[in-house]
Order: structure tokens, then sequence, then C-alpha cells
């Protein structure tokens, strides 16, 4: 344990000389490559390699994953000191600190608990903390060099300023922006470390640079109030989603950086949108789940949807609404977006309800042929199913039609609706007609959610 703890420490020493990249400039990949070097060609036994060895390492005797962490965070360094870099200082900060400090975090809740949800808000809680302190330290050093542009800029520095009391302030304005880039930070780096191997550090840094260099060009606006609740209801349904069962933990941590997302990038309104599926949807699989299971219908993992089972739902509802908040940036018309993140999300909660509820009852009939099946079967449906369907989509088309940039309750409702319905229709069609062998469940959630925001998006543009 205490060799966990020293290596989670080193590891988090190693990501802390990314928030010295605007002061070393073009020599920022160096400390980087001499802990690599070091690492690889002068630690091949002992206590440092017994410290620092990684599952797998000791049987190549070498330090593959500490090394690998290393050289990757030296390729973020160039990356971003380049003249005219495209990866921000800020990001590559936030990224490396993240990580680092989530595996620190990990490590010294792992001393007293082996509950995985503790480890996971140990990592989450210390990386968002380490990602922001990183990220306040690169702004400190970018504005007192000069930097034009500070957030987004990388490369050369011009000359130094001495406007402490400018710069503070400047940092004070822009926390909340911090914050939320902090936490997506730390949630990103948590849900891709749970998907990989411990190993893989190296891996889930470059995924993180990217993914907030992303929303750092999207120059969201969050105030603190909005990251204040964001926060604070999304951790607190997260945890409940994972103590009721209705998530496991990359289920939850999908669910949690999403809702986020929801409403940091599109406001209360489009957030109550995605938590109404996540929450009814969550509790529907769990609804008689043990009757569910005798007749073999019931969710698989005892009713805990997964990061690929919320992805399935929810993944073009969160491109739609990244395309929502980009639209200031591209001069196009927001409201398709929002057709379509209704659209998506009405489709999926349709689905589940309709799958769940009409499991429960005798006689299904498949879709394409109305001919009895039996219950389980791909494209099976009942009419209690189709009604709870029906209520799932209206549930979400009112919350979208009041809290969602969608047109009048009476049109833009009926909209949202609508394209629920026809999305799961479409996802019994392809379940009776292409679910299989090679194509899952996930991939027909996935089609049928992009056809529900197609319909939303073609009959929202011809009633507008």
């Amino acid at each position: 344990m205490i060799r966990r703890l020293r290596r989670a420490g080193i590891f988090a020493a190693v990501a802390a000389l990314a928030a010295l990249a605007p002061t070393l400039g073009d020599a920022a990949v160096v400390p980087f490559l001499a802990v690599a070097s070091l690492a690889f060609f002068g630690i091949r036994d002992g206590e440092w390699f017994e410290t620092l060895a990684l599952p797998g390492d000791r049987e190549e005797e070498r330090l593959y994953g500490f090394v690998a962490f290393s050289v990757a965070a030296a390729g973020l360094a160039l990356f971003a000191s380049l003249p005219r870099a495209p990866l921000p200082y800020q990001a590559f900060a936030a990224a490396a600190l993240a990580v680092g400090g989530g595996r620190l975090g990990r490590a010294l809740v792992a001393r007293r608990s082996t509950d995985e949800f503790s480890l996971v808000a140990g990592y989450v809680g210390v990386g968002t903390l380490a990602a922001l302190v990183g990220q306040v330290a690169v702004l400190l050093q970018v504005e007192m060099l000069g930097a034009d542009g500070g957030l987004s800029l990388g490369g050369s520095l011009p000359a130094p300023s001495t406007d402490l009391v400018g710069v503070s302030s400047s940092l004070t304005t822009g926390l909340p922006d911090l914050v939320f880039f902090a936490s997506v930070a730390a949630l990103t780096a948590a849900l891709v470390r749970s998907l990989v191997f411990d190993r893989d550090a190296h891996i889930t840094m470059i995924l993180v640079a990217f993914a907030v260099w992303g929303f750092v060009a999207l120059d969201p606006t969050v105030t603190v109030p909005l990251i204040v609740f964001g926060l604070g209801v999304t951790v607190a349904l997260g945890y409940i989603s994972f103590a009721l069962g209705t998530a496991s933990v990359p289920g939850m941590l999908t669910g949690v950086l999403s809702a986020l997302l929801a409403v940091v990038l599109g406001g209360v309104g489009w957030f109550l949108t995605l938590m109404a599926f996540y929450a009814v949807g969550g509790l529907a699989s769990k609804y008689r789940f043990d009757e569910k299971a005798d007749r073999g219908v019931a969710q698989e993992n005892e009713g805990a949807r997964g990061t690929g089972n919320v992805l399935a739902n929810s993944a073009v509802a969160l491109v739609a609404l990244l395309g929502y908040a980009a639209t200031p940036h591209l001069s196009v018309p927001a409201t398709p977006f929002a057709f379509a993140f209704a659209g998506a999300t009405a489709t999926a909660m349709a689905d589940t309800l309709s799958s769940e509820i009409g499991g429960l009852f005798d006689g299904p009939r498949l879709v394409t042929t109305l001919r009895r099946v039996e219950p389980g079967t791909d494209g099976a449906i009942t009419w209690q199913g189709e009604l709870a369907g029906l209520a799932g989509a209206g549930l979400v088309g009112g919350l979208a039609a009041f809290g969602m940039p969608v047109g009048g309750p009476v049109v833009g409702g009926g909209v949202v609706v609508l394209a629920g319905v026809a999305g799961m229709t479409a996802d019994s069609v392809l379940g009776a007609s292409i679910e299989g062998d090679r194509v899952g469940n996930q991939v027909v959630n996935f089609l049928a959610t992009l056809s529900g925001a197609a319909v939303a998006v073609v009959l929202g543009v011809a009633l507008a």
C-alpha cells in the first residue's frame, strides 16, 4: 500500500511539471524526456523499480507504464510549445494534473477504504483540485509573461507584465470556467481509467488533453450559480444512481459528465430533459427486476447500466449539445441542434420504457409481422409497452417545450413526442430485422436515437 501511494505521488510530481510549461517554453519537453530516459535506462531493479512498476512491468523488467506516461507528457508539451500551437498550455496542465492528481487521490482513499465509489470520488475530487491549480499556475505565468490571449496560446511569450491586480481580477472572473474545465478533465480521466488498464495512464492523459482543448475552444459562459448547481446536483444524482444499482461506476461517471455538460453548455432545461431519461429510465430498469429476470427480459448486469449502454442512448444527444454550444462560432442556427437533442432523448426514453414495461406482459408481437413471439424476442412489442413509451416521449416533449429552444409548448413539444415515437418504432424494426450476433442492442439503440433526432430536426425545421 505504501509503495502504491509513493508511486502515485511520483506520477503526480511528474504531471505537475506541466504547470511550468509556459515559463519553460520550447524547453518544456526536456524534463519529461529526462524522466523517461532515467526510468527506461537507469532503473531496472531495486526499490525504485518496485515502487514505480505497474502491472506487467516486472515480467518485462522495464518501467514501460511510467515511461509511456512521461513520453506522452513530453509529446503534449511539444505540441503545446510550438509556435502558434493549437493545444493550449491550459489543456495540457489540466489533463496531466487531473490524471496525476487523480491517481494520488485514489491511492490516498485506498489506505482507508476499498469501496469503489469512494475510490472514484477520491480520484475525481483530487484530480479536479489538481487540474484547477494547474490551470491557475499556467494562466498566472501566461499573464505575467504577457502572452496575448492567454487562455489558448502556447509557444513563445512576449515581455513580462507586472499588473498583479489585473492578473488577479482576470483569474477571479474566469474561475467558474476553470472549475468547469477541471471537472471535465477529472471526470473524463476517471471514466477513461475505468475502461483501460492501470498502465495506460498515457492514453488517458492524451484523451483528456484533447477533450479539455475542445471545451476551451467552445469558450462557454459559465457562472458561479451554474457551476455550483451543475456539480452539486449531478454528483448527488450520480451517487444515487450508483447506490440504487441503476448504473455501474463507468455508467455513473458517463452520466455525471453528460449531465454536467448539459447544464453548462445548454442550460437547466437541457439538463432536466436529459436527467429525466437517466432517472426514469434507470428506475424502470429496476422496476420488478426479478420478475423480468425470470422472463428473460431483464437488463444485464443486475439492471446497472454501463458506459456502453449510456452512450448508445445518449451519444447523439451529446453531439447535438456540443453542436449547439458551437453555433456562436460557426454562425449556424441553433434550433436544429435543440430539436436533435430533444428528439434523441425522447427516443431513448420511449424505447427504454417500452422495453422495461412491455417486457412484463404476455402476448408480445413482432413489429414487422404482428405474429406472436416469445417475450424477449428482438423487435417484439406489446400495447402496454407502446403506451409506456408514448408516455415517456410525452414527458421529454413537455420538458423540452418549456425548457429548450424548440418552439411553443404545442408545436415544439408535439414534434419531440412524434420524434420519440418514431425513434422507438425504428428501434423495434431494427431489432426485428438486423439485431443479432453481428449487430448488438447498443448499435440498434444508437441508430434509433439517430432516427429520432433526424425526425425531430426535419419536422421542427418544416414547421418553424
